[in-house]
């Protein structure tokens, strides 16, 4: 018996199945031409799609699918001492991928499940129930100004707002901007005492790995102005962080919160027609 759907397209979960998904039917994200399409865990553990894990640096595991379901993020398992934080909740899970996300936890186990934005919802409430360990759900941190798109209700679903040290060193924000609620991390002993910064697509790390992207739609190519990136940018660099990671393999690998500034300052300036005479 399916006691959830998920969207073929972004990999959110639903505990009933719409006509169509609401996340994929918003401007910043879309319905395929050929159109809604659900599935299930068993559907998708028999297609035989399973859960890679890799290091990124100490202390900081890149979790994706393979070979990838719904948006196919990368998410990040946050390792401390205190606990372990799981960012950026893939669409899939199986027993196998909790397992693995378990034992790299350790003895501290994870501590809670958040999402940057409701694009990378995944099957988030089903994550909680498969890293739970026998002692109850894992908490999962909704921001409270996207929570109505959560679109399969649980009671280990809590809101926050503004800003929340889920860990010791490790402090959620709310920057806005790509949603309302849209979050970032930052990690204060990453890089090596030097911060790092998951972003998700809150900001987004080029290609270039030397400049960012601030947008309302990745797919769709809707810009924020120009004063929102300025914003989004200004509230990060309060505190200091030399890595960024966003919610795919991008990164920017150094002097990342300068970069981030500086693009958005580049951002600002496109935006208000400084460079319309390269046009």
């Amino acid at each position: 018996m399916t006691s959830f759907w998920i969207c073929r397209t972004c990999g959110v979960e639903h505990a009933e199945r719409p006509e169509v998904c609401a996340v994929c039917a918003d401007e910043r994200q879309w319905v395929p031409a050929s159109g809604q399409a659900w599935t299930t865990l068993d559907e998708l553990v028999a297609e035989g799609q399973r859960i890679e894990v890799h290091e990124l640096e100490r202390d900081l595991f890149a979790l994706q699918t393979a070979p990838g379901v719904g948006i196919g993020q990368q998410s990040k398992l946050l390792r401390t001492p205190h606990g372990s934080l799981l960012w950026d909740p893939l669409g899939f899970v199986d027993d196998d991928g909790a397992a693995a996300v378990r034992e790299l936890a350790g003895p501290a186990g994870v501590v809670a499940v958040v999402a940057s934005h409701p694009h990378m919802f995944g099957v988030q409430v089903e994550w909680s129930r498969r890293l739970s360990g026998g002692a109850g759900p894992v908490p999962v941190l909704v921001a409270g100004a996207d929570a109505g798109w959560v679109a399969r209700p649980d009671a280990s679903i809590t809101q926050w707002s503004g800003e929340r040290e889920v860990l010791p060193g490790v402090t959620l924000s709310q920057p806005g901007g790509h949603f309302p609620g849209s979050a970032v991390v930052h990690w204060a002993a990453g890089a090596d005492g030097r911060g790092v910064l998951l972003s998700g697509d809150t900001i987004f790390a080029n290609p270039d790995r030397t400049s960012a992207s601030f947008m309302r739609s990745y797919p769709n190519r809707i810009p924020v102005s120009g004063a929102v990136a300025l914003r989004v940018a200004g509230h990060v660099a309060r505190r200091p962080f030399e890595r960024m990671y966003n919610n795919f393999d991008g990164v920017i690998p150094a002097d990342a919160r300068a970069v981030v500034l500086r693009s958005a300052r580049r951002h600002a300036a496109w935006v208000r027609g400084d460079f319309d005479h390269l046009t």
